[in-house]
This record gives structure tokens, sequence and C-alpha cells, in this order.
């Protein structure tokens, strides 16, 4: 089951969770040329490990297991799936 990125992170983009994430599922990236245009960071479902690093990183609490996304937050579960189906 893979982590979700949910609301908090739009506009805040703190890549805290990138720098801690062991298999680099988290984009975009810093060095990535998307990152000034997107409004917010996402986790690739299927890269996940489900390690939880990123979870106490994220500075403003915006990361859930994704059995655990707060109801009003759910549609982020697909918002981080749709990125990468680009």
């Amino acid at each position: 089951m893979a982590y979700v990125i949910t609301e908090p992170c739009i506009g805040t983009k703190d890549t805290a969770c990138v720098d801690v994430c062991p298999v680099d599922c988290i984009h975009p990236r810093k060095d990535e040329g998307e990152h000034e245009a997107t409004q917010m960071l996402f986790i690739h479902p299927d890269e996940c490990i489900d390690c939880g690093a990123c979870v106490p990183a994220c500075p403003v609490e915006a990361i859930f297991a994704m059995d655990e996304v707060p109801d009003q937050w759910k549609s982020y579960i697909e918002k981080n799936a749709q990125h990468y189906q680009k």
C-alpha cells in the first residue's frame, strides 16, 4: 500500500519528504523542470515501498497511508496516480 500526498502540500512543496525517500518515488524534485509549474508533490503509487519515512518529514502533515487518507482528501489518491500516467 502506497502513501499519498494530500491538499496541505499545495503551495508548500517542501521537499524534505523527497530527501528521506529511499526509493526516489516522490516528484517533482527541485531539480526537475516541472517543479516550479506543479502545485504540489506526488508519490508514485507503484514505486512506493510503504516505508513511511516521508510522513514525519512533511512539515504540513500532508502525507498519509492510502487507507488512512481523511475523507475530505480521498480524491488525492487518484490525483497522485494520475500524475504518473502522463
